[in-house]
């Protein structure tokens, strides 16, 4: 079992960056795909970035593409997600997630087994 727990999170002007951290624990994250997915209020859930065990391989949401650059550290447990040229439309709540033992990257967001509690981010007009 691995518990994730988002951070960075906040309130940011259109234009501006944000950077997520998901810490992990319980479990090292070396044998997990990892992900960001976000999801925003009445919304489904949407698949953001992913990454594989490496780091090698990376996926991202159309909508996202060349303004987010998602990372991982496995030394440190952790993963990240780098935030620029934010819009209004990233507002939404951002999650961390895992799959064990799934090399990535994964874009299903119902692939997940693993989630943190979320971080809000909210870019203002």
């Amino acid at each position: 079992q691995v518990q994730l727990v988002e951070s960075g999170g906040g309130l940011v002007q259109a234009g501006g960056s944000l950077r997520l951290s998901c810490a992990a624990s319980g479990r090292t994250i070396s044998r997990y795909a990892m992900g960001w997915i976000r999801q925003a209020p009445g919304k489904e859930r949407e698949f953001v970035a992913a990454i594989s065990w490496s780091g090698a391989n990376t996926d991202y949401a159309d909508s996202v593409k060349g303004r987010f650059t998602i990372s991982r550290d496995n030394a440190k447990n952790a993963v990240y997600l780098q935030m620029n040229s934010l819009k209004p439309e990233d507002t939404a709540v951002y999650y961390c997630a895992a799959r064990y033992s799934d090399y990535g990257p994964i874009r299903g967001n119902n692939e997940y087994d693993y989630w943190g509690q979320g971080t809000q981010v909210t870019v203002s007009s």
